[in-house]
């Protein structure tokens, strides 16, 4: 569904990816680790079309993202930290991302997650006033509003209270069961464990390994997604 093939992208003298090739399918769950600064967030953006490779290219069913803005109608996508309008109530947010995606809307809304963490009881409420958690639970039931067939979550259950995360993990496992794709960032290991098919590894914008998380386990020995990653960073495991 998305190959990656030789995505090199500098910032001054900074390599921020470096040759990295990968391809990402359907009805897989995979998380993209990697200690701070080693090409994460600018391989998201890539994936996005907001920051362009300097030389390789980004395939998304077969067709090249540069010539093909469409694609992005098939991605849903949460942010570290959603930014909205302060004076917006949550209930106008929702409404001016319809309006803005309507035709993305004709294949059916998702608004489980709406429901499920409440948020249909404060929708009059301004977003200037909700807590770093509510913000969160907006920007994930944004994410999964439009039925998309991939979706990008970057750090998703930072600042959930621990009811609220189990619901979106379930959540994931549930597109995932569906034949989605979702690339899921986050520094909180141990909540990647129950969710997780397979390991995207970057240090220093160079893909380390690509493989299972079953795989990875085999390799370095470690039962626990947390200590076999800790594992890799000490060691540089190679594939």
């Amino acid at each position: 569904m998305i190959i990656a093939t030789n995505v090199n992208k500098s910032f001054g003298r900074l390599k921020a990816l470096d040759n990295v090739s990968l391809t990402c399918n359907k009805g897989q769950s995979i998380s993209l680790i990697g200690p701070n600064g080693s090409g994460k967030t600018t391989f998201i953006k890539c994936l996005l079309g907001m920051v362009v490779p300097d030389n390789g290219f980004i395939t998304f069913n077969n067709k090249n993202i540069a010539h093909d803005w469409a694609y992005r109608a098939h991605i849903g996508y949460m942010p570290q930290t959603g930014r909205f309008p302060d004076n917006m109530r949550i209930v106008q947010v929702f409404d001016m991302m319809k309006d803005i995606r309507k035709d993305s809307a004709t294949c059916g809304l998702d608004e489980d997650l709406i429901s499920a963490f409440g948020l249909n009881k404060v929708l009059n409420k301004r977003m200037r006033t909700l807590s770093g958690g509510t913000r969160q639970k907006v920007g994930a039931s944004l994410a999964f509003l439009f039925n998309p067939d991939v979706l990008i979550l970057d750090e998703p259950t930072a600042g959930l209270d621990p009811v609220s995360s189990e619901i979106l993990k379930e959540k994931i496992i549930s597109q995932k069961q569906k034949g989605k794709l979702i690339l899921i960032t986050s520094h909180i290991l141990s909540d990647l464990e129950d969710i997780t098919t397979e390991i995207i590894y970057l240090q220093e914008g160079k893909l380390k390994f690509h493989k299972s998380l079953q795989q990875l386990k085999e390799d370095t020995g470690e039962e626990k997604l947390t200590r076999a990653i800790a594992q890799v960073m000490k060691s540089n495991l190679h594939p």
